[in-house]
C-alpha cells in the first residue's frame, strides 16, 4: 500500500470521531469541517515521514482545533470581538481538552451528535441526511444512493439543513432523556443507513466496509441507554445477523456469492447466537417493530443450515407485514425474491413491474427484474434490465455478477440454438 494509501484509510476511519469532537467545540458546522480538513492536510505532509501518530483522531482533534481557533481569530478581525474565553478557552484549554482526549470521551461523540442532528427544528429527511455527512462521513454520493435521489437533490439537501441549523441556533447540548426517546427512532435509521454503506461496500472497499463495524459499535451504544427498548435490541440482533456473513460473501477474487450459494460453514456463528438471544429477547416485549421484523427474516436464514431448508414462506409473511409497519417499494422488491421462491418467477415479476418508476435507478430492482426475466425465457428482456443494472452497479463486484449472469445467459441461448 502507498503511503497515500494509508493516510487515506486511516483519515476515513478517524474522521467521525474527530470531526465530532470539533464540532462540539465549536458549535459550527462549517468551521468543525474547515478545520478538520485542514488537519487532514497538514497529516497528508507530515503522517509519511513520521509515520502515523499513537492516536490519529486525536492528533486530528488538537491540529484540527488550532486550525479551527486561527480561523474564528480571522474572522473575528471583521466583526466586533467576544470574549477571549468564548474563542479559545484560555484558562488552559490545551491542558484541559487533553484531559478529555487521554480519558477518551471523544470516542462516542458521534453517537451523541446523532442525536443532536435529529433535532425536531430539522425536517426529518434533512436530519438524517445532515448527520449522515457530519458526523459519519459518508459522502454525498453515498448518502444520495441510500435515499434513491440524485446528488444534485441531496446536495442541495445537505446545505439547506446547515443553513437551518445555523439559522435556528440549534444547541450542540447532549439532549435530556426525554428528547433522546422522542429521536430514537431517526437515530436508528440513521444507524442502519450507516452499516448498510458498509455492508453493501463489503469486502471491495475496505475504508467503507468500516461503516459497518462502526454502526455496529454505535448500536452496542445505544443498547446501554435504551436497554429495555425491543427496537434497538432488534437493530442490533439485524445488524450481527447480517455480518455473520461478511467471510462467506465474496470469493478469493471479490467477486459476490449470492446467499444461497455461501458456503455456511464460514457464518459468525457467535454473532449469530448473539442476535439471536437478542432477537427473542425483543420479540418477549410484544411491541412489534421494522427492526424485529427484518431481523426475524434474517434470523431464518441464519437458522437454516442449508438453502434448501430456508423457510420461504414464512419469510413471505413477515415481509407481508414489513410492508404494512414500513410501505416501501424497496421492501416489496425484497418480498418478490420469497415470491418467486414460493409461487415463480412469474409472480414475482408481476409484483416488482409496478415498481419500475419509483425503482428504475436502483440495481437491485434491475438484477432481480433480469434475472426473473431469465427464468421465464426472455432472454432478449433480461439482457436489457442487465444491461441497465450495471449501469448503476456501485461497485466493480457488483458489475462483475451481472456480467455472470449476462454470460450465463448468452451459454443458454447459444445451447439452446443447437
Amino acid at each position: 500500500m502507498t503511503d497515500i494509501g494509508w493516510i487515506d484509510i486511516a483519515l476515513t476511519n478517524a474522521r467521525p470521531q474527530a470531526l465530532g469532537a470539533l464540532l462540539r467545540y465549536f458549535r459550527n458546522l462549517d468551521i468543525a469541517e474547515e478545520a478538520f480538513q485542514e488537519a487532514c492536510l497538514r497529516a497528508l505532509k507530515t503522517w509519511p515521514d513520521k509515520g502515523p501518530p499513537r492516536d490519529p483522531v486525536a492528533w486530528l482533534i488538537f491540529v484540527g482545533r488550532n486550525s479551527g481557533i486561527d480561523t474564528v481569530r480571522k474572522q473575528a478581525r471583521l466583526q466586533s470581538l467576544p470574549d477571549e474565553e468564548t474563542i479559545s478557552d484560555t484558562g488552559d484549554a490545551e491542558s484541559d481538552l487533553a484531559e478529555r482526549l487521554d480519558g477518551s470521551g471523544y470516542r462516542d461523540d458521534i453517537l451523541r451528535l446523532l442525536f443532536i442532528c435529529c433535532h425536531p427544528d430539522l425536517p426529518a429527511t434533512q436530519q438524517i441526511a445532515l448527520a449522515l455527512r457530519i458526523v459519519s462521513g459518508l459522502s454525498v454520493p453515498q448518502i444520495a444512493r441510500a435515499f434513491l435521489v440524485s446528488e444534485s437533490a441531496m446536495e442541495q439537501r445537505i446545505t439547506r439543513a446547515k443553513a437551518r441549523v445555523a439559522a435556528a441556533g440549534v444547541p450542540f447540548e447532549t439532549p435530556d432523556a426525554v428528547e433522546r426517546s422522542e429521536r430514537l427512532a431517526l437515530v436508528c435509521a440513521m444507524i442502519y443507513l450507516i452499516y448498510n454503506e458498509g455492508y453493501s461496500a463489503g469486502g471491495t472497499h475496505r475504508e467503507a466496509a468500516a461503516f459497518a463495524d462502526e454502526a455496529i459499535r454505535l448500536g452496542r451504544l445505544l443498547l446501554r441507554i435504551f436497554p429495555g427498548e425491543p427496537e434497538t435490541m432488534a437493530l442490533l440482533a439485524l445488524m450481527l445477523l447480517q455480518q455473520s456473513r461478511k467471510a462467506a460473501r465474496f470469493d478469493a477474487d471479490g467477486q459476490i456469492i449470492l446467499l444461497e450459494e455461501q458456503d455456511r460453514s464460514l457464518w459468525d456463528r457467535t454473532s449469530i447466537d448473539e442476535a439471536l438471544a437478542l432477537l427473542d429477547k425483543a420479540i418477549r416485549h410484544r411491541r412489534r417493530g421494522p427492526y424485529q421484523v427484518q431481523a426475524a427474516i434474517a434470523a431464518l436464514h441464519s437458522r437454516a443450515k442449508r438453502a434448501a431448508d430456508t423457510d420461504w414462506a414464512e419469510i413471505d409473511l413477515l415481509y407481508q407485514v414489513l410492508e404494512k409497519l414500513t410501505p416501501s417499494p424497496v421492501v416489496t422488491l425484497n418480498r418478490a425474491v420469497a415470491v418467486s421462491k414460493l409461487k415463480g418467477a412469474e409472480e414475482a415479476l408481476a409484483l416488482i413491474m409496478p415498481l419500475e418508476g419509483q425503482l428504475d435507478s436502483y440495481f437491485y430492482f434491475h438484477g432481480l427484474r433480469g434475472g426473473l426475466l431469465a427464468q421465464l425465457a426472455r432472454p432478449q428482456e433480461a439482457r436489457v434490465a442487465f444491461d441497465r443494472a450495471i449501469a448503476l452497479a456501485r461497485s466493480p463486484a457488483e458489475a462483475a455478477h451481472i456480467r455472470h449472469q449476462l454470460d450465463c445467459l448468452g451459454a443458454g441461448a447459444s445451447a439452446a440454438a443447437k
